[in-house]
Parts: structure tokens; sequence; C-alpha cells
């Protein structure tokens, strides 16, 4: 659809903006991406309960990992296949008038010059920007108004690093002055628990956002999310601590594989018995020598082995042979230690070419891929004070030269082969983590290392959810996850204009930590603060009156609601649907029934 650029027009009304030629009122929202976050975004958007119009823009050449677009098509979805994305292919679909635009291409470079391309079609759209690099993201953040960005690899990664550890991701927010952070009730005194994030439930599941159970039935386990009061970093850095403490060094062991690296075992073994016969020839000498003290016993057999002893006829015939025997041991232990030498050199050389690890790890994080994801949990991982081994088939990787800056070993090859999960010592490590983008290599490289090691802690990166809780249970993985679903509930809320503060990864969902405006006319206008909150859906843990400033973190239920009021509510994202549609003033919702 061609138009003029909106920057040569003045602002329109949303009404006029909304309404595509055909007379559809819909809002139009538009997707461009080209791996398995298109699809996850495209899906959560039609699920998000708005009647809206949807064209999604995908290169011709698309991964096969990404899923068929058949199922959405049939909902109405619109696929436009293009190489780039340019102003032509922009107003080709539609943009003109559009009320979001999602850039989810894997390339920063790629996503910013659509992004700049997408402005001068359509002036008075809201962005969202998929970033890696966080420096070229606080430039985009500037650069465009009302535009998000938004790293997937960020939200991911502490979802993965709780797994591998075992523990809670590293998560906290700021909000109106205060710093909220998740953590086990155990670990938080009551007064400062916020609400209940997750509870164990019957037959081992877990209730997420369950109301607040009763003081005897509490749980140290329990999921909370609780304010930092003086000691923000407490959690993160007790497990610093924890983790840098019971990683016992044992440089001894790690000298010992150098050693079976660099030197065959025929060669060390002569080196062995040269040896041997040298210490044995050498304390029977001494024996027999009149010598005084360990010293000179030493500095007789060290000079006879050298060739520096002199003939004594009158020596004691034991004495002789000793002599003897230690000076022909001699003559074969000085080549066989500098055939040693030489030849540990340049096998230690090869194999660091190889990218071969060479210090035995113990109780250390065995990563494959070091893409977006892998980079940004090698980072968190590293900053925790853990020890981590790195395995990407590719070596000039995205993360390759960041595990080079941290001093991380880095093993170039096949995660599915025997013989590179030994290298990275398999047998010794605390967890695996698998999260390369090919699903199929990720579970091979998964179940290599349990026949390998049947107790290591796999954590596994799979696309689709279903597919990763089947392969969780039938191979006794023990935790798989979605990126793509993990973060694609953030980017539809991004593009909806629901303002997000947080995502916190609670089990297999994605809870949204969002503020909610009530707008005059809706459901919420004049109803009690008690009807936004749902247990098991969503929680409010603060509003803020129309307007002040001022927010109160202990609102009463019982408090009517106006509008203007904003209620910042922790909640899955069904949750966040239905109180957003309670929060919306009816015109919108005649509009809606209007264009449909």
């Amino acid at each position: 659809m061609a138009t003029e650029p909106a920057k040569d027009v003045p602002r329109r009304s949303l009404v006029s903006r909304l309404r595509d030629r055909n007379g559809d009122d819909r809002p139009h929202f538009l997707v461009c991406g080209a791996d398995p976050l298109v699809y996850t975004l495209a899906e959560e958007l039609m699920s998000s309960g708005r009647s809206l119009r949807l064209t999604v823009i995908v290169p011709r050449d698309l991964r096969a990992d990404v899923p068929d677009f058949h199922d959405l098509r049939s909902r109405g979805v619109r696929v436009i296949a293009a190489d780039r994305l340019d102003e032509r292919t922009f107003r080709a679909a539609g943009l003109a008038g559009a009320a979001a635009l999602a850039l989810v291409m894997p390339d920063d470079m790629i996503n910013l010059h659509a992004a700049l391309c997408a402005r001068a079609v359509e002036g008075d759209l809201r962005l969202v920007i998929r970033m890696f690099t966080t420096g070229l993201a606080q430039g985009v953040r500037r650069l465009f108004t009302d535009c998000a960005v938004l790293s997937d690899a960020g939200m991911a990664a502490p979802a993965f690093v709780a797994a591998a550890l075992g523990g809670v991701a590293p998560t906290h927010f700021r909000y109106a002055g205060r710093t909220l952070y998740v953590a086990h009730r155990a670990e938080v005194a009551d007064a400062h628990v916020v609400l209940t994030l997750a509870a164990p439930a019957d037959a081992g599941q877990v209730a997420v956002l369950p109301g607040e159970p009763e003081p005897d039935d509490r749980l140290p386990t329990d999921l909370v999310l609780a304010e930092a009061v003086g000691r923000v970093a407490e959690p993160a850095a007790t497990a610093r601590r924890l983790v840098r403490s019971g990683r016992r060094r044992r440089p001894w062991l790690s000298v010992r594989r150098a050693m079976r690296v660099g030197i065959s075992r025929k060669l060390a073994i002569a080196v062995a018995v040269a040896v041997a016969i040298t210490v044995a020839a050498g304390a029977v000498l001494t024996s027999y020598t009149h010598v005084d003290g360990v010293w000179e016993s030493v500095y007789t057999t060290l000079l006879t082995v050298v060739g520096s002893s002199d003939v004594e006829p009158h020596r004691d015939p034991v004495a002789q042979v000793a002599q003897v025997v230690l000076t022909i041991a001699g003559v074969a232990l000085l080549p066989l230690v500098t055939a040693a030498i030489v030849d540990g050199l340049v096998k230690t050389r090869l194999a660091r070419d190889r990218g071969e690890v060479l210090g035995l790890h113990a109780d250390h994080v065995v990563l494959v891929g070091l893409g977006n994801v892998g980079t940004r949990v090698l980072r968190q991982l590293n900053d925790l004070g853990l020890d981590v081994v790195a395995i990407d088939r590719a070596p000039d990787a995205r993360g390759a030269r960041v595990a080079e800056e941290l001093g991380v070993p880095l093993i170039v090859g096949d995660a599915s082969r025997d013989e590179i999960l030994r290298a990275a010592s398999i047998d010794t490590c605390r967890s695996l983590l698998v999260l390369s983008t090919d699903d199929a290599v990720n579970l091979q490289a998964a179940l290599h290392a349990r026949a390998a090691r049947p107790d290591v802690r796999v954590v596994l990166r799979l696309f689709d959810d279903d597919f990763a809780r089947r392969v969780e249970h039938a191979f006794n993985i023990n935790i798989s996850r979605s990126v793509s679903r993990l973060c694609a509930p953030v980017f539809a809320a991004s593009m909806l204009d629901r303002e997000v503060l947080a995502t916190i990864p609670v089990d297999r969902h994605a809870v949204l930590v969002a503020t909610v405006q009530v707008l005059p006319g809706s459901a919420l206008d004049g109803a009690p603060l008690s009807s936004a909150e749902k247990a098991g859906r969503a929680r409010v843990i603060s509003m803020r009156a129309a307007g002040q400033d001022w927010v109160d973190w202990t609102p009463d239920p019982r408090r009517i609601l106006v509008a203007g009021d904003e209620v910042v509510v922790v909640a899955r994202r069904g949750g966040l649907r239905v109180l957003l549609e309670q929060a919306t003033p009816l015109i919108e919702g005649q509009l809606d029934t209007a264009g449909q």
C-alpha cells in the first residue's frame, strides 16, 4: 500500500491510523523474522484475545526449524516472503497506518536498517526491535521514539543459568524506588516477601501465582518475589561465594592430564623404567659407599648419572655393579627426558590448536553452543564464579571471542561426538547446557552425554515447548526449555502497548511484571481493586492513584479504582490479557466489533 511518508503529514488520530482502506478498523500489526521466534510471536499475538490484523514477513529461504505457517494462515494471518526489509517491502505489506511493527530478525544490523526504512514509511508507529548488542540497543532507544528494544537472549539466559545450577534465576527489577528480586522463601525474611510466585502442588506439579498460604503452610522452597532492603545483591553474592568455595582447585591433577595429552604411553613407560633403575642403582651405590647424609647420596648418584664418576678398582664389587648400572641408566635417561620434553611440547601445542582442554576440570559447567543465548549464559556463569568449558562447531562463533576474553576454554567440534564430550571433562562436570540453535544436534548431544554419564544434569534448549516437555519426560532430561516460548509473551506485550517491567522465568512459564492503567469507561473503572486479583493468573503488588507519584505497596483490596489509576501486577500471559481487557474502555470493543 503506497502512501506518502508519515514524516510529511501531521499526526493522525487513532481511529484514522487503524482504519484500512477496505474499511477494516482492526489494528494492523506486522512481524518480521527468520527464526522460530517469528512464528511463536505471531502465534502469541493471535492468541492475545485482541481483534487484530497480522502480517508476517519472512525470507523466501526460511530456516528449516521454523514451523509451517499453514495453521496461522487459516486464522487470517497474512504471510509475505521477501528477501529484503526495505521501504518497498513495507509499503507492499501495508505498513502505512499500522499500529506496531516487530523486527525480530537474528541480526542486529538488519533490524536497525529495517527500523529506519519502516519509520520512513510510517512515522507514527510503535517499534519493537530485537537486539543482542547491549551498546547498540541503548543507542537505538535514543534514536527512535515509541520504541521497545528487547533481547531474547537476555531474557532467556537467567532461566538456563538457574536450571544448570538447580537454583533460582538471578532476576531482579526496580520500580518506584524499590528493587524486587526472586528468591526462595528460606532466603528472605517474611516481612520482605511481596508475594508467592510458585509453590509445590500435588503430583509433583508447580502452582504458579497461588494465593498466599497460611503461615503453617509456607514452605522454604516456595519461590517468592521479595523486596531488597539495603542488600540488593545478597542472593547472587551468596551464590557466588558458595560456588567459589566449592571449586577445589587441584593443580597436580591438571598437570597429570596435560602430561597424558603431551607424552605418549610408550615414552612415559621408558622414562619411568629408566628413572626406577636410576633410583635403585643409586640407592645400592650409596649404601656401599661411605657417605654422610641424604645430600651426599643424591650428589653421588647425580654425578654418576651424568658420567662424572671416577673408576675405583678397589671399591666393593656390589658398589661397582651399581655404579656401572647407574652410568648406563644415565646414558639412556638423559635422551629419554629430552625426547619426552620435546614430544610433550609439540603434542601440547597441537592439542591447543585443535581446541582440546588440557587442564582437568571438576564441578564445572559444559556449555554447548555460543550463539546469542549461549554467549549471555557464558557471561552470567562467569560472573557467578563458575568454571565453564565451552563447545561449538564453529571456531568463529559469536561467543568465541567472549570465551577468549574470559579465559574460558573452547573446544571446536561436534558435541554429539563422545570424544568431544570427554575432552570437556563430562565425567566430572556438574551440569551440561546444550544451547545451540539446532534441535536435532541438541537432543543428540544430550543423549550422548547421558550415555557417557547417566547421572549428569542436562539442560536442553528446544524450539517447540510441547516437544521439550515430552523429551524431558521420555529421555529423563532434567530440564528442557524453548527460548522463543519464554520470550514471545514479552515481545507481544510490547507490541500491544503494554508496559512490561520484567520477565520472571517460573518453571516452564514466563511470568510478566506489567503496569495496567485504568481507562475511563472500562470494567475496572469503579470496581474494587480485588477484581484485578486472580489467584493463579494475576496478582497485584502495588498501585498508583491517578495524578499522584506516590506508590502504595500495600493497597487495600477494597479500594475503588478510578480512571487514571495505575496497577502493577505479576501475571501469566492469559491473566494479563484478561486484565487488560477489563482496563480497556468499551469504545475500543465497539470498534473491534465494527471491524469484524
